[in-house]
């Protein structure tokens, strides 16, 4: 969307500042103040600080030399076993400066490690335990293998709730003097489904064009399908109305260019509003994860939604 400038500008650069992962910090920042840490493995979604600590760890071992005891690499980018054996060895074998006695490696997304590059990777952080310590961060813990499962404190990250997004966001504005109203704040959360990144390069993004975040700058941002739109689709099908669910739904992929995926997304957040049983709500998220799949698959998502509001037309009518 833009550039991550923000994301960095506004990066926390010590534990108190970290939001949404209070268990996870208590234990890292103890095992800092020993300055002796394990190799360590950061498992969880994208946009929910795993970075940003393991920043935060080197800084507060080695202060102004951080840099020099500090090697970041991207796994998905350098995925194969000469990364192990060439960058990650010879910097590993090399003595720290500071008070630590060891240097750190840090690799992004290593779960992109190929099982070859992931064994040698397993030789390495036995081999050079005594002068280097290994932050391993992914998405997916269970693609590492076990061997360096075994080797690593696991610790996992999870999404961020609506009021840890808010206080960066309130914190953002107030320096960058913007006027963000509690709506806005709803959406952007919304849209970023608890990626702390996300919603800073949305409110960078709305930022460029005004001071004053509104609720209608960032559904124009965004260009997601406005939840009271899908509502309006879901009352229609549920009163029976077919062909004015169908019309009305046409009508906001267009207008909104919005693709089949995330209109489901929107429809299954919307379900658990609807007035019907609970029961009859369990069975028409059930459908939707069969279009969803069937939409992923390649079927033509217009005609796949549609069959999906037919469903609701006999959800509303009694009949399963």
């Amino acid at each position: 969307m833009v550039s991550e400038i923000w994301t960095e500008k506004y990066r926390p650069s010590k534990f108190s500042e970290v939001v949404g992962q209070d268990d996870v910090v208590k234990r890292i920042e103890s095992l800092v103040n020993s300055l002796n840490i394990p190799h360590l493995l950061f498992a969880g979604p994208a946009g929910t600080g795993k970075s940003t600590l393991a920043l935060i760890i080197v800084k507060e071992l080695f202060g102004q030399n951080w840099k020099e005891n500090y090697l970041e690499l991207n796994a998905s980018d350098e995925r194969g076993i000469n990364v192990i054996r060439e960058k990650v060895k010879s910097f590993a074998r090399t003595k720290s400066i500071g008070n630590a006695p060891f240097k750190v490696i840090f690799l992004d997304e290593a779960d992109a490690l190929t099982p070859e590059a992931q064994h040698a990777l397993r030789r390495t952080m036995e081999n050079f335990s005594g002068t280097c310590r290994f932050i391993l961060s992914c998405n997916y813990s269970t693609k590492i293998i076990d061997p360096i499962q075994s080797r690593c404190a696991l610790f996992r990250f999870k999404l961020l709730e609506k009021k840890d997004i808010e206080k960066v966001l309130k914190r953002i504005a107030e320096k960058e003097k913007l006027e963000i109203k509690e709506e806005s704040i709803e959406l952007i959360y919304e849209s970023s489904e608890g990626d702390c990144r996300r919603a800073i390069n949305i409110l960078q993004a709305i930022s460029s064009i005004s001071p004053v975040i509104t609720p209608e700058l960032v559904s124009a941002v965004v260009s997601g399908a406005k939840p009271k739109d899908i509502r309006v689709v879901l009352d229609y099908a549920i009163s029976g109305d077919f062909q004015s669910a169908r019309e009305k739904l046409l009508d906001i992929m267009l207008r909104e260019s919005i693709s089949g995926q995330d209109v489901i997304k929107h429809i299954q957040k919307e379900i658990w509003n609807l007035p019907i049983e609970p029961t009859l709500k369990v069975k028409l998220i059930e459908k939707t994860g069969e279009i969803e799949f069937r939409i992923v698959e390649g079927s033509d998502p217009f005609v796949q939604l549609q069959s999906l509001l037919a469903s609701f037309v006999l959800a509303g009518r009694g009949l399963d």
